[in-house]
């Protein structure tokens, strides 16, 4: 009976906490869900690329429509609930309150309500598999007219339905959360904790919640006006003159008279925002780790704050150059390309600020390299290979040949899908000790690393040859009577095989995961030798007397003091 009596409590306590660590402990095991979901997703859609004709268990071969409905649901669980979930939610409720000297978030209930609200999401998103006509086939993206007229295609009814309710909750699930974030860091910091002691992480986290803020306040309102669309005869997004699976869209047709560069507008201007929701607690993170196993300062802290704030506000300008196709206004499409060459000045400098904290430590030792390291490495490493593609992309010129190819899939791969895992890989590795007293194993850790970089460039980065090839990114097959691409199918294959190798290697992570949560090395206190208050021992809401990243060589054996430890007497 007692143990009974012990397994309620300990549900009731999952269910009904408010406790900081435990939701985002909970988030991350959301978000692993998810990344499983959606990882099988892809491996069917890259072996149907090269096999049309396989058949799947309980589905048989896979139609056009169905190979778009795994585009669509793939990217979807990929982007909202990964690398926005994970980094966001995640992370920062199990950090953020110790990293500025809190006891716990500003508002316990809404981070609660927050979590809930995602898994609800989550669920109504994935119920979208199993009604008729299964789940929608317009991509992540959405775009109308056919995403605005259940008939235009299989699964544009009830999961086209479902997909938007469940992005709605996300995004009331998000800013609840944003508010909570921005509460938190800006009404519960510590005595000493001044704006220019938080760490860098905690400035990345900041200027996300303002992004999400902005951003998913614009999603909710456009999947508002689409639900009009679908249900109330409402006409903001399908034009006149168009014709839908043999119906026309005229002004006698109450859908009429709309515009879809409505939706890419509001759209985009979530979209690309997002991109920098998922990589600037990836890059907050890096500054710390950098810091942290180099044992150095922060190059330059305020320049790095600056870089910070800089991306948040050209990363909500930038918008439009997902635009250059769609007919706008070749004056705005120049503007847009300026902001966008803009934005990448500041993602520049950071990188330059991590190179040379890269270099040798003031001792002239090379330090070894534990995993979380080797990870944000990795992330350094992608973040730069993905963001050189970026300038190109940036060119009205180029774009209209390159947009609608797998140029494109190769650079966002890159730039936010790889380098936001790697990031998040980091975070695990390095946090991995807050949420279970233990470290994971380094030798599965490192085996984990590098076979994960090999696959994913082996990946990704050919698609850019695909990409200069013309091959469009949303065809199901390559193969057929009128088909001119089937000389692409030996790469498309090499591709396939890669990304099988890539997915196998996660089974090591999941391995690691579960055998070090129960059998890994204690941890300890601060066994990375960190200077930022979550390693702080016994209970935050103590002084702050000293920056975030104070790494120097002393007289004494130690070479990091925290940012809770009293400043020397001055004689």
């Amino acid at each position: 009976m007692s143990s009974e009596l012990q397994t309620e409590t300990a549900r009731r306590r999952w269910l009904f906490t408010t406790d900081h660590r435990t939701i985002g402990i909970a988030y991350l095991l959301l978000s692993l869900f998810a990344v499983a979901v959606g990882t099988v997703l892809s491996v069917f859609m890259r072996i149907h690329l090269i096999a049309p004709d396989w058949k799947l268990t309980f589905w048989g071969v896979v139609p056009p429509e169905g190979y778009l409905a795994l585009v669509t649901m793939h990217g979807t669980l990929m982007v909202f609930f990964v690398l926005t979930t994970a980094p966001v939610n995640g992370f920062a409720s199990l950090v953020v309150p110790a990293q500025v000297g809190a006891r716990c978030m500003a508002l316990p209930l809404l981070n609660a309500a927050g979590f809930w609200l995602t898994v609800a999401s989550l669920g109504v998103l994935l119920a979208a598999f199993f009604v008729p006509g299964g789940a929608p086939i317009s991509g992540w993206t959405n775009y109308p007219p056919l995403s605005a007229i259940a008939s235009a295609g299989p699964g544009q009814a009830t999961g086209m339905d479902l997909w938007l309710i469940s992005i709605g909750i996300f995004c009331f699930a998000s800013v609840l959360s944003a508010i909570n974030l921005l509460t938190t860091i800006v009404s519960k910091r510590c005595a000493g904790m001044t704006l220019m002691r938080m760490p860098l992480t905690v400035w990345a986290w900041l200027v996300t919640a303002v992004l999400i803020l902005f951003a998913f306040s614009i999603l909710f309102a456009a999947v508002l006006l689409l639900l009009s669309d679908r249900h109330l005869a409402t006409s903001f997004f399908v034009p006149t003159g168009e014709v839908i699976n043999g119906l026309l869209m005229d002004r006698a047709n109450p859908h009429a008279n709309g515009s879809p560069m409505l939706w890419l507008h509001l759209f985009w201007f979530f979209g690309h925002p997002e991109v920098y929701i998922a990589v600037l607690p990836a890059m907050g993170l890096t500054s710390s780790l950098l810091a942290n196993f180099t044992r150095r300062p922060v190059f330059g802290y305020r320049y790095m704050v600056g870089t910070t704030l800089s991306i948040g506000f050209f990363g909500l300008l930038v918008w439009g150059h997902h635009m250059f196709v769609s007919g706008m206004n070749p004056y705005a499409g120049t503007a847009f390309a300026l902001t966008t060459m803009a934005i990448a000045v500041p993602s520049s400098a950071s990188v330059l600020g991590w190179l040379l904290m890269l270099l040798r430590g003031r001792d002239g030792r090379v330090h070894p390299l534990p995993t979380p390291m080797l990870f944000t490495l990795g992330f350094l490493s992608f973040f730069i290979a993905g963001g050189l593609t970026g300038p190109i992309l940036a060119q009205p010129v180029l774009d209209a040949y390159l947009h609608n190819t797998y140029f494109v899939v190769a650079h966002f791969h890159l730039i936010m899908a790889m380098a936001g895992m790697f990031s998040l890989f980091a975070a695990v590795y390095y946090w991995f000790p807050l949420m279970t007293g233990r470290l994971m194993h380094e030798g599965l850790g490192k085996w984990h690393f590098w076979l994960s970089l090999i696959g994913a460039y082996a990946t990704f980065f050919p698609m850019h040859f695909a990409g200069l090839a013309g091959q469009p990114r949303h065809y199901a097959q390559l193969t057929g009577s009128t088909s001119t691409l089937s000389s692409l199918l030996p790469l498309q294959t090499g591709i396939t095989h890669s990304a099988l190798f890539l997915a196998t290697a996660q089974l090591l992570f999941l391995v690691n995961l579960v055998w070090s949560a129960r059998r890994g090395r204690v941890a300890g206190n601060n066994p990375w030798r960190a200077t930022t208050l979550e390693w702080a021992a016994g209970d935050s809401g103590c002084r702050v007397y000293r920056g975030p990243y104070d790494y120097q060589f002393h007289a004494n054996s130690a070479d990091f003091v925290m940012q809770c430890a009293e400043e020397p007497e001055q004689e």
